[in-house]
């Protein structure tokens, strides 16, 4: 169930298209593009196109029972998480940072697509396998910089297996077994961030942990406590 193709627009834009034309892509399917052209990431940024990353895309289908659908971004972020843990150096620290990041020794390791197509929701996924992207206002870093490059066939065919896994926790166990094991392997409360809200207002405070929804919850200077639903978040 895992596609590759040599070169390729976007692989979520792909999958969307098909979608958009009725076909009914089996969940569990991934699209793998060797090369992308016009790779997105959140808020419309270029998604870097690095030779021998991982970049692919998949589909979950929602029914009436499942969670709700924007708390995928944690699921999907844990099976990333696992999936590179087998890869990474024992000694690194690997992070989960809200919403959709994976730090390792600090450096942006994975950036996760989530867009909908009716009840359909494209994942897309890039991990630093082989190289990283030069980026202006945050630290990046790939795998092969512990060792030789994970290979991304193998690669993949574990992300595939970890998601599965993740999908059938989060629809068996619900949001609360979910948000316990994200905040295991998560930024740990306490830390310092900062937030670039959507309409361009920066905020920062301590991490205090998420809410029963997966919403990030901010803890203010002042005490008080900011429930941030979208935004660019900072380790300060």
């Amino acid at each position: 169930m895992i596609q590759v193709v040599a070169e390729t627009g976007s692989t979520n834009a792909d999958l969307i298209a098909r979608l958009n034309e009725g076909e009914r892509v089996a969940e569990g399917h991934w699209l793998i593009a060797d090369r992308q052209t016009s790779g997105r990431g959140r808020q419309g940024r270029d998604w870097f196109d690095g030779s021998g990353n991982f970049m692919g895309s998949t589909v979950i289908h929602l029914t009436p029972q499942d969670p709700a659908p924007h708390t995928l971004s944690l699921a999907v972020g844990l099976a990333v998480y696992e999936a590179v843990r087998p890869f990474g150096p024992a000694a690194a620290s690997l992070m989960l940072k809200w919403p959709n990041d994976l730090l390792l020794n600090g450096g942006k390791l994975c950036g996760i697509l989530l867009e909908r197509v009716n009840d359909t929701i494209v994942a897309g996924v890039g991990v630093n396998l082989n190289s990283a992207p030069e980026l202006p206002n945050r630290e990046t870093i790939a795998l092969s910089k512990f060792g030789p490059a994970p290979d991304r066939d193998i690669f993949a065919s574990s992300l595939a297996k970890a998601l599965d896994t993740e999908l059938e926790r989060w629809r068996t166990y619900g949001l609360p077994a979910l948000i316990r094991r994200w905040e295991a392997v998560g930024t740990p409360r306490g830390t310092l961030l900062s937030v670039h809200e959507p309409d361009g207002s920066l905020i920062e405070g301590q991490f205090a942990g998420l809410d029963v929804e997966g919403t990030l919850q901010l803890r203010l200077e002042d005490g008080s406590t900011r429930a941030i639903h979208a935004g660019d978040v900072f380790l300060v």
